[in-house]
């Protein structure tokens, strides 16, 4: 078993993992000197391509993006997101998810539940290839962005739901938009890690959207808290450049004279 992913799971019950999203090498920098779980997810569809939902975000920008991010990356686990349609079958998710492993040398990749999918879960597994599920509010499959679980019928079918993606054998699993009672639940029952987005403190970890906790993406539910205005700081900065143009103040000498400096 990877390491990372041993890591993870020890932390079960004794200290929360921390996770979020990155979509470039500059983000997942900053990010990994702080998280646990640096995730590739589908949301760039929203977040970078103004999608009104994850869709149409494709095998190969998924790739590309993980590229980048794990330039970035050096002790977070790196989880990567299966994107819509590409893991109908067990032949379909079987041949993308090697790709992706491969290609990106990330650690997993996330599979969403349709209530169905568990035998491909397994299967991938027994490949070796560690997988992260992710049930209630799940994107790919549901048009509707409610809270799941509110009563102990859905209570109930969550917790099977989650108990059978355990079974399947993933390391671990993102519980979006549940009802705290329904979180606490199932991260009681479950011997693997649970992941909350919309799901309360009661999971074992919590993961949000980057750019959402930072104020750059215009989506705002309420679970999601902003730790940032970067919007507006970047405003700011756009109109003191535009006004140093203007003014003739930008560029000056010294910040030609010597010439380009090689990055670090």
């Amino acid at each position: 078993m990877n390491k990372k992913i041993k890591q993870i799971l020890l932390k079960k019950n004794k200290s929360k993992i921390v996770s979020l999203t990155a979509y470039s090498k500059n983000i997942a920098k900053i990010l990994d000197k702080h998280v646990d779980i640096i995730l590739v997810g589908d949301s760039m569809a929203n977040v970078l391509y103004g999608h009104k939902n994850t869709h149409r975000i494709t095998l190969e920008n998924i790739i590309q993006h993980t590229l980048s991010v794990k330039m970035g990356v050096k002790k977070s686990l790196l989880v990567v997101d299966m994107p819509k349609g590409s893991y109908n079958n067990f032949q379909s998710a079987k041949k993308n998810a090697i790709l992706i492993m491969n290609t990106t040398k990330c650690d997993a990749i996330k599979i969403e539940s349709n209530k169905k999918n568990y035998k491909i879960i397994e299967s991938l597994v027994k490949k070796n290839i560690p997988v992260m599920g992710h049930v209630g509010y799940t994107p790919q499959f549901k048009k509707k962005f409610k809270i799941e679980g509110q009563t102990r019928l859905e209570m109930s079918k969550l917790l099977k739901e989650a108990e059978l993606i355990q079974k399947a054998g993933a390391f671990c699993i993102v519980l979006e938009c549940l009802s705290p009672s329904a979180a606490k639940l199932i991260t009681s029952r479950l011997s693997i890690p649970t992941i909350g987005i919309g799901s309360s403190a009661h999971c074992d970890g919590q993961i949000l959207v980057t750019d959402d906790m930072l104020g750059l993406s215009g989506f705002y539910p309420k679970f999601v808290k902003k730790y940032a205005k970067l919007d507006r700081i970047i405003e700011k900065a756009i109109k003191r450049y535009t006004r140093a143009v203007k003014l003739k103040k930008f560029p000056t000498i010294n910040n030609y004279l010597d010439g380009p400096k090689r990055r670090k």
